[in-house]
C-alpha cells in the first residue's frame, strides 16, 4: 500500500483532536459531582466520578490506538427530525409532569448527567468501531424516553448509567438488513428498559427504582391524556406512526368495554387505558426505525402491543409482580418481529386490507394527516364518553365501594387498596371503612387496628366499632370535610386550596350522597335535586 495513504503522526494527532469531544462530556459529568445536591450523597458523588473516570480511561486508550494506527477520526453533524421532534415532545411532557410531581424537577441534574454520559459513551463506542461519529440529537430521545418510564434511586444510580450503556450498545452492535440497509433491530431505550425490567423482576428489587411512583404520578397533571395526544401530533404527521397508536388504543379500549360489560368493573382499575400505557402507545413503541414499514403492518404492530400489555398485566398481577412493567417488556420482542409482521401484511390474504391501497390518492404527509384526522375523532369520542381522562369512574372510591358491596370481580380488593392508602394518609372515614372490610374477611386483629386508627383520628364511628359490640352491624358515617380532602381525587385540582362548596361539589359528583346533601345545604340547587333523586 502506498505510504501517502497514511497521515503523518502530527496529522494523526490533529485528527484525534475529535476525542476532546467525549473527554469534554466526561469532564462535565465529573464537574456535576461538585453540585451541593451531589456532594451530600456519597453514593451519587462516587457514581458520577467513577463514570467520568471510566469514560476518561476509555478516551485515553482510544487516543493511543488512534495515534498508533494513524487513524483519522471525523465528526459528521446530522440533525435528524425524528430525534429533535421526539425530544421536544418528551421534554414538554417532563416539564408538565414535573410541575405536579416535583421529583422530576429535583432530578434535573441527574437528567443532565445521563445526557453527558450518553453523548460521551456514544461517541467513544462509535470511534472504537469505525472512524466516523455522527453528532446530533440522537441521545436526547433515548434518555428522555428512559426517564419517562424508569429511573433508579440515588443510592443505585450507577445502574442508570449501565442501563444507558446497554441501550446504546444494543443500537450499535445488534443490527440486521432491512429494506436493503443495515439498521439496528431494537429501539435503544425500549431494549434497555425491557432487559432491566426482567432483571428487576427476577431479583425482586423494584424498590431501588422510582418505577411505581412514575407510573402513578404521571396521572397527576390535569388533562394529561390530552397533553400526550397534542405533543405527539408533530411526530405522527412527520413520521406516519399514527396507525400504530390508533390501533393499540382502540384495541385496548374495546377490550376494556367488553370486560366492563361482562364484570361491571375495570380491568386496569382506574381507566380503560392507564396513563403510563397511553404514554407508551405514543412515545415508546412507535419508533419508525424499529417498527414495520407498511401501514397494515403498523396496524398489526399496534394491536399486538395492546394485547401483550393486557396479557402481561394479568400475568404480572397473578404472580404478585408490580404491573407497571407491562408496557416495557414486550417492545424488544416486537422489534424482532417487525419484519415478519411486514411479510404477513404484504401477503395476499392481507394486502387487500392495506390502508395504503385503499387511499392511493393520499401520499406522504397527506396520508399521515388523514390518519391524524381519524385518530382525533377517536380520541374525542373516547374522551367525551369518559373512556379516558380525568373523570373516569374507576378513580372514585365510591365506585369500588359499590363494586365490593355487589361482589363484583376484584371489587373488594381494589376498594381495600384505596381505603388502606387513604387511611395511611390520615382519613378516619377510610380507616373505618377499611376496618369494616377486614372484619367481613374475618381478620379481627387487623380490623381492630384500623378502627383504632380511625378513632385516634377523631372519627367517632371507628370508636364505636372498636368496642367489638357492632360486629354484625358495624357503624358507618359519612366522611367529614377533612376526609373528603383526602379520599377525593384532588391531585388534579388547582393549586389554591378548594373551598368547602368545591369539595362538596366534587364529592357529590363522585357519588357521595352526603356530599350532595352538604352542597344542598350551602344553597346549590342542582345538588338538592341530586340528593332527592338518591
Amino acid at each position: 500500500m502506498r505510504a501517502d495513504k497514511f497521515p503523518s503522526n502530527d496529522g494523526a494527532i490533529r485528527q484525534a483532536r475529535g476525542l476532546l469531544l467525549p473527554l469534554g462530556f466526561a469532564a462535565a459529568l465529573a464537574s456535576l459531582s461538585l453540585l451541593p445536591l451531589v456532594i451530600h450523597s456519597s453514593h451519587l458523588r462516587w457514581t458520577f466520578v467513577t463514570a467520568a473516570t471510566i469514560l476518561g480511561v476509555w478516551n485515553g486508550l482510544l487516543f493511543a490506538n488512534t495515534f498508533r494506527q494513524k487513524r483519522i477520526l471525523s465528526v459528521d453533524i446530522v440533525l435528524r427530525p425524528q430525534h429533535y421532534v421526539q425530544a421536544c415532545a418528551q421534554g414538554a411532557l417532563l416539564l408538565y409532569w414535573g410541575w405536579y410531581w416535583r421529583e422530576v424537577y429535583d432530578a434535573v441534574h441527574l437528567l443532565a448527567a445521563q445526557l453527558l454520559f450518553a453523548y460521551a459513551f456514544d461517541a467513544l463506542l462509535s470511534w472504537t468501531r469505525r472512524d466516523t461519529y455522527t453528532l446530533g440529537f440522537s441521545p436526547f430521545p433515548v434518555i428522555l424516553s428512559i426517564n419517562l418510564f424508569l429511573w433508579f434511586k440515588t443510592d443505585w444510580f450507577y445502574l442508570q448509567f449501565l442501563l444507558i450503556a446497554v441501550g446504546f450498545s444494543a443500537k450499535e452492535l445488534i443490527s440486521w438488513q432491512k429494506d436493503n440497509r443495515r439498521v439496528h433491530i431494537f429501539n435503544p431505550s425500549s431494549f434497555a428498559l425491557g432487559l432491566f425490567s426482567l432483571a428487576l423482576i427476577a431479583t425482586g428489587t423494584t424498590d431501588v427504582t422510582w418505577g411505581e411512583e412514575i407510573a402513578t404520578t404521571l396521572n397527576r397533571p390535569p388533562e394529561i391524556y390530552l397533553a400526550i395526544f397534542l405533543v405527539s401530533l408533530p411526530g405522527q404527521l412527520l413520521f406516519g406512526v399514527t396507525t400504530m397508536t390508533i390501533s393499540a388504543v382502540v384495541t385496548m379500549y374495546a377490550f376494556g368495554l367488553v370486560y366492563f360489560a361482562l364484570t361491571g368493573t375495570y380491568y386496569f382499575i382506574d381507566a380503560y387505558i392507564p396513563i403510563a400505557v397511553f404514554l407508551g402507545m405514543h412515545l415508546l413503541f412507535t419508533d419508525p426505525s424499529t417498527s414495520p414499514r407498511t401501514d397494515c403492518g403498523r396496524i398489526i404492530f399496534g394491536i399486538v402491543y395492546a394485547l401483550s400489555i393486557i396479557s402481561l398485566y394479568g400475568a404480572l398481577g397473578a404472580f404478585g409482580v408490580p404491573r407497571f412493567y407491562d408496557k416495557l417488556l414486550a417492545v424488544p420482542i416486537m422489534n424482532m418481529l417487525s419484519q415478519a409482521i411486514d411479510r404477513i401484511a404484504r401477503s395476499n390474504a392481507l394486502r387487500r386490507f392495506d390502508p395504503a391501497a385503499l387511499g392511493q390518492s393520499f401520499v406522504g404527509w397527506q396520508r399521515n394527516l388523514a390518519y391524524i384526522g381519524l385518530w382525533t375523532s377517536v380520541f374525542i369520542v373516547m374522551t367525551t364518553s369518559q373512556g379516558i381522562g380525568d373523570t373516569h369512574r374507576g378513580q372514585w372510591v365510591t365506585f369500588w365501594q359499590q363494586a365490593c358491596a355487589e361482589d363484583r370481580p376484584n371489587g373488594c380488593r381494589h376498594f381495600g387498596v384505596m381505603v388502606s392508602t387513604y387511611c395511611n394518609n390520615g382519613s378516619g372515614w377510610a380507616c373505618n371503612e377499611y376496618g369494616i372490610l377486614l372484619q367481613t374477611q374475618s381478620r379481627p386483629n387487623l380490623s381492630t387496628d384500623a378502627f383504632r386508627r380511625a378513632c385516634d383520628l377523631g372519627f367517632s364511628a371507628g370508636c364505636s366499632n372498636l368496642s367489638g359490640d357492632q360486629v354484625n352491624n358495624p357503624v358507618r358515617m359519612a366522611p367529614g370535610l377533612t376526609d373528603y380532602k383526602i379520599v377525593l381525587r384532588q391531585d388534579k385540582r388547582p393549586r389554591p386550596a378548594p373551598s368547602q362548596i368545591q369539595i362538596y361539589h366534587l364529592a357529590c359528583a363522585q357519588g357521595f350522597v352526603d356530599g350532595c346533601r352538604q352542597e344542598c345545604n350551602l344553597g346549590v340547587l342542582q345538588a338538592c335535586v341530586s340528593t332527592n333523586q338518591q
